[in-house]
């Protein structure tokens, strides 16, 4: 019998998936985008919304048409310590390296920083993030509760004060929007695209879609086509409402160069807009708004990162490993959120085309019988791409990086490789190897035992 739901459960869901995704690097990105792409601002928004939205949804639904128990399974199809490896890599990217303590420096940069002394913005930095992620490490350990708590009231007073900022933007412009600078002015589609990558929620979606799945069947709905719409109806709730936050963010960022200038950070710049329009009073509240909504944010990362390191390592408690990462996110935030970002980068420049490539193996697997050699074949040349795509973001950081054979692998790709100067040179690699995958014949069980297993799940 066909599962029918309601749109309040579709409501429900898409808000919680809202939840699940909007924290600190959905404020600060698209602001900053705004300031920098100026009268290219629709190609460059349109680029963001692809990564910043689109995949998150295309991942959770990867992992439910599928039919794989995870991000771990999913990756595994390539290769068990492959699957493994990229999992573990992903969870500490979206978790204690760079996600996790991003949710403590945006507020202390957007509601503090601007009225601390510089010389002492350091100590205030570590007393807010000790302050913060002991609220953190509390609230991780008692979860299912005061998420729903969270999830109820948090996020909409925070939508709720933001809207108010927004709506003032737009009634009362600071001013025309400037020309566009760096690559904004060049290609600002791709440089949306790649900017989109900062946000983390494609990966969010690949370590999330599971906990998506699993909230999902506690409401009854357990057929997999059902599941499937569930999640797609649902999604596209979510979708529509942080298009709308992101575009209007992003006008609220290109409107206000003028007046506030070009900042470091989106952080600095949310902070000077609120300034501008409604005085220190205005600044605090919103600080207090955005540390309870990325309060949320943190304590969902650390509980997903918790059970996934417990899973792996159950000989440690899921107690421990909440004390654990909430200790290794507070040292790590307290290098600043310029930083954070900065050395973010090349990871995600690594990460995100294998990312990309694996949520569209997984949405496209049925097609090709789930068969093993195809994943293997299009994430193998995939991640030469990848590897020299990191190494260059790199080097904007670390010049010191540089190494001659990756600086020949660059430049072979830049002369020979179709798309990799607008940051889509591993599409032809992925594809090549994704065919060769196919046509490989491979007689040995490991590749037919995959497509059993899938058709075994998907079966049910």
């Amino acid at each position: 019998m066909k599962q029918k739901t309601s749109f309040s459960t579709y409501a429900v869901i898409g808000t919680m998936l809202f939840g699940l995704f909007f924290g600190a690097g959905n404020l600060i990105f698209p602001i900053q985008l705004g300031q920098m792409a100026g009268t290219s601002f629709w190609p460059a928004l349109i680029g963001f919304l692809v990564t910043a939205i689109a995949l998150p949804l295309m991942g959770i639904l990867a992992i439910v048409l599928s039919g794989s128990q995870g991000l771990n399974d999913l990756a595994g199809r390539i290769h068990p310590l492959f699957g493994i490896s990229f999992a573990i890599i992903l969870y500490l990217t979206i978790g204690p390296f760079f996600a996790i303590p991003r949710t403590a420096t945006v507020p202390f940069v957007v509601g503090f920083e601007p009225f601390i002394q510089p010389g002492q913005t350091q100590l205030w930095l570590a007393v807010f993030s000790f302050a913060f992620f002991a609220l953190v490490y509390y609230f991780s350990l008692n979860s299912a509760k005061v998420m729903d708590i969270i999830g109820k009231y948090l996020t909409p007073t925070f939508l709720l004060f933001l809207s108010v900022l927004i709506i003032t933007t737009i009634v009362k412009p600071m001013g025309d929007f400037g020309a566009p600078t760096g690559d904004y002015a060049s290609v600002p589609f791709m440089t949306g695209f790649t900017e989109g990558y900062n946000t983390m929620d494609a990966l969010g979606g690949l370590a999330l879609g599971i906990v998506v799945i699993t909230a999902i069947r506690h409401m009854g709905i357990t057929d997999t086509k059902a599941i499937a719409q569930t999640t797609w109806k649902s999604g596209l709730f979510a979708m529509v409402l942080m298009m709308l936050i992101y575009g209007l963010i992003a006008y609220m960022g290109a409107s206000s160069v003028s007046v506030v200038g070009n900042l470091e950070n989106g952080g600095l710049t949310f902070a000077a807009v609120a300034e501008h329009y409604f005085g220190p009073y205005g600044a605090i509240l919103l600080a207090i708004i955005i540390v309870l909504a990325c309060l949320k944010t943190s304590i969902g990362l650390i509980i997903a990162c918790s059970e996934f390191f417990h899973t792996v390592y159950p000989k440690i408690s899921y107690k421990t490993f909440v004390l654990l990462l909430s200790l290794l996110s507070f040292m790590i935030a307290n290098f600043g959120l310029t930083n954070i970002i900065q050395y973010a980068i090349p990871v995600l420049m690594f990460l995100y085309p294998m990312a990309i490539v694996l949520i569209l193996l997984g949405l496209s697997s049925r097609l090709f019988h789930h068969k093993r050699t195809v994943y293997a074949g299009a994430m193998m040349l995939t991640v030469f791409v990848s590897t020299i795509d990191g190494y260059n973001a790199l080097l904007g950081t670390i010049p010191a990086a540089a190494n001659p054979l990756m600086e020949t692998m660059s430049s072979f790709y830049s002369a020979h490789l179709p798309l990799y100067g607008i940051g889509l040179g591993w599409i032809l690699p992925a594809l090549t190897g994704a065919v060769i995958g196919y046509v490989w014949k491979e007689g040995n069980k490991s590749n037919t035992s995959v497509l059993t297993q899938q058709e075994e799940r998907l079966s049910h």
